[in-house]
């Protein structure tokens, strides 16, 4: 190779290079502070944790023949968590939920149809709705609307659906192949 052609190759991979670090620099958006990630994190294992309870839903609904999805009751429920959550705003508290709710019959569907291809019979460990589901609901709501309160305004943040989404992947674990965990991080953001 002559001498002006390595001189010309030398400067075209420099430029090269030097496109591609400006392309990775303007792709980098800053993270949140670790006060706000606590709380992000705080609500992703919330999240979780509700989730966790939809498989117990699941083979309560299986025993007893019950619809998985039941539009009035979701209604009637985000009429009274919105009530709950006075001081945020209405909307963005019906979209969490609701993304709660479709997260939750996701999982409940996707286990149906797992037990209907292994012939499944009944449970005989099966929860009772009222009894073992609700009380768990009931006590993890007031805690979603409280880390609500903390995180609504920062969801705006540069960087925090980035995190958010990137943490959840670690964080909510109680789904079978993503979906449900993806449909419930999207209530918190309204695009």
């Amino acid at each position: 190779m002559r001498t002006a052609d390595k001189h010309f190759f030398g400067q075209f991979l420099a430029v090269l290079c030097l496109l591609f670090l400006l392309t990775a620099c303007q792709n980098l958006t800053p993270g949140p502070d670790p006060a706000d990630a606590a709380k992000a994190d705080h609500l992703l294992q919330l999240i979780d944790q509700r989730l966790d309870v939809a498989p117990m839903v699941a083979k309560a609904k299986w025993n007893s023949g019950g619809a998985i999805n039941d539009p009035p009751r979701e209604q009637l429920i985000l009429d009274a968590v919105t009530a709950q959550a006075s001081g945020l705003d209405a909307v963005f508290v019906r979209r969490f939920f609701q993304a709660q709710f479709d997260a939750s019959k996701a999982l409940q569907l996707g286990l149906h149809a797992q037990w209907r291809r292994q012939g499944m019979g009944k449970f005989t460990d099966a929860p009772d709705l009222g009894r073992d589901v609700r009380p768990v609901l009931d006590q993890l709501t007031p805690q979603l609307i409280a880390s609500l309160h903390q995180m609504q305004s920062l969801l705006v943040a540069p960087g925090m659906r980035a995190y958010i989404e990137t943490r959840s992947l670690t964080l909510v674990r109680g789904d079978i192949d993503g979906l449900p965990r993806r449909m419930a991080v999207a209530g918190l953001f309204s695009n």
